[in-house]
């Protein structure tokens, strides 16, 4: 019993760490930064007092986020331009190509990781268009769509 105790923690370590940090370099990288940081804080929250106390703040920021992005017709059509600009970068990197002329370094670097590399480029495009629908869904045409966002954050008291 306790022995699968341990394992259950290990798992929720190694998976809610892995989470957080993927989803903070995704913040600068291409890719889902906030949901990957409220992911991997909700696991580990399982372990740990402070992740919990980090979860609702995290996820008030992300459903916020959410909720503004679709609020005009540009920000719409840019972020679904960028989700499938990404999508395509993943193709070209899954396919590779010789490196051009101008690339300073050995040839072996030029877009290094092939269908791994592009393979989750072309994820993190489904996970932003995915998340593109759900906000539209959700939040476009609220009147206060802020608000909304913390309303859905909220657990509700049964």
């Amino acid at each position: 019993m306790k022995s699968n105790a341990k394992v259950r923690r290990v798992a929720i370590e190694v998976v809610g760490w892995t989470l957080l940090f993927a989803g903070g370099f995704a913040l600068i990288l291409p890719g889902p930064g906030l949901l990957g940081v409220f992911a991997g804080l909700a696991i580990l929250s399982q372990q740990y007092e402070w992740a919990e106390r980090r979860v609702r703040p995290v996820e008030v920021m992300a459903l916020k986020s959410a909720a503004q992005s679709v609020q005009t017709w540009p920000r719409i059509i840019a972020s679904c331009a960028g989700a499938l600009a990404l999508a395509a970068v993943g193709v070209f990197w899954g396919i590779g190509t010789d490196a051009p002329g101008w690339w300073p370094v050995a040839d072996k670097w030029w877009l290094v990781g092939g269908w791994g590399t592009g393979g989750t480029l072309i994820a993190s495009s489904l996970i932003a268009l995915a998340t593109i629908v759900y906000s539209f869904r959700r939040f476009r045409g609220v009147e206060d769509p802020e608000a909304e966002a913390v309303r859905v954050s909220t657990p509700e008291d049964d």
